[in-house]
């Protein structure tokens, strides 16, 4: 393997920051464009350069540009990586986790993979991959329009898996980026995880595209950047509510019905724990189990939790004799709504 070349940059190394020691409140006062946010000197930089690694090692020579920007995205047609900038500082990271529940790609694991999901788009748009027959008829046709929702079969093996979500069975592309991300992975032998799978097929495509590639230079080369951290004059808090407003979008109506299934009415006579309480004392563990399992962001996840909480006081339900199956039967009703919005956009079926 010969020397690495470093990944294309236009930014200088980073310095110490003014608003590290302030307050939430006066860092969500901040505009994103003032941080004065960098790559270079970051923990960051040691990851894409362990990425660039990775893509030397399947012998891609080519390196996208990678900048902050508002949230993981490969611009359309464009061979530039925006990785949301609150990765770039460790006191941004715990922002975000106050304000969203979770910090996506805030482990090197998940960062790693979404960095390789992400090339997988460049790739496509670098060597105008879409527009191959053969791509088409292997993935499907990229000039579908995307759905924000999309009915996902958990179980099929048409699809190889990687994001959380089945975010494979989205769109063409996406299914493209997907297959790219679990062929570029280290030490993965996906010929035998996918042994049997008609996802195989994609993998092998994948294989024998990339083999044929190596060394060849892009067709396109666009430095396109969207929503670039430097130029973002948006303040933080005005930042957050946009995003908390989308995630926390058409909750439903609660219903009653269902709630009063899952717990008891009370007596004259009851002691039995307040509902609400028990779902406060238990609301870390049903968010973790909801969110991992459906993919649903955690602040969606919580907001609903929050609401069917408040409900249950007001009707002043209580736990039955086995706290253990309400947490059970609670967790799993919670998912299915969280699912049913996932494919449908509603959170119970009509």
């Amino acid at each position: 393997m010969g020397k690495m070349n470093k990944p294309p940059s236009d930014e200088q190394p980073c310095k110490e920051f003014d608003w590290v020691q302030l307050t939430d409140e006066k860092l969500l006062e901040m505009r994103i464009c003032d941080l004065g946010l960098k790559i270079n000197g970051t923990e960051l930089e040691s990851k894409i350069q362990l990425f660039c690694k990775e893509l030397e090692a399947k012998n891609i020579s080519f390196k996208p540009l990678f900048y902050l920007g508002d949230e993981w995205f490969c611009p359309e047609g464009a061979c530039t990586i925006a990785i949301p900038f609150y990765l770039a500082h460790p006191r941004l990271e715990k922002l975000e986790e106050r304000m969203m529940m979770e910090v996506e790609g805030g482990t090197d694991t998940w960062c790693m993979q979404l960095l390789r999901h992400e090339m997988g788009h460049v790739i496509n748009h670098a060597y105008l991959l879409g527009k191959r027959k053969k791509w088409q008829k292997i993935f499907g046709s990229p000039s579908i329009e995307y759905s924000e929702f999309y009915r996902a079969r958990p179980f099929s093996k048409r699809y190889v898996k990687h994001l959380d979500d089945w975010y494979a069975q989205s769109h063409p592309e996406e299914d493209f980026a997907e297959t790219f991300a679990i062929w570029l992975t280290p030490e993965l032998n996906w010929r035998h995880q996918y042994k049997d799978w008609k996802a195989l097929e994609k993998l092998e495509f994948v294989d024998q595209v990339m083999k044929a590639l190596a060394g060849t230079p892009p067709l396109v080369v666009s430095r396109k950047k969207i929503c670039d951290a430097s130029r973002l004059r948006s303040q933080l808090k005005k930042f957050y509510q946009r995003r908390r407003r989308f995630y926390a979008e058409d909750l439903p109506d609660f219903f009653d019905s269902d709630l009063k299934r899952l717990f008891c009415e009370p007596t004259d006579s009851s002691s039995a724990q307040r509902a609400t309480i028990f779902l406060r004392r238990n609301r870390k563990s049903i968010l973790n189990a909801v969110s991992t399992w459906t993919g649903e962001p955690k602040f969606t996840i919580n907001r609903l939790l929050r609401s069917i909480s408040e409900r249950c006081a007001e009707l002043d339900l209580r736990i039955g004799s086995d706290p253990e199956k309400s947490g059970l039967e609670f967790t799993a009703y919670l998912a299915a709504m969280a699912s049913n919005y996932r494919h449908t956009g509603r959170f119970k079926r009509k």
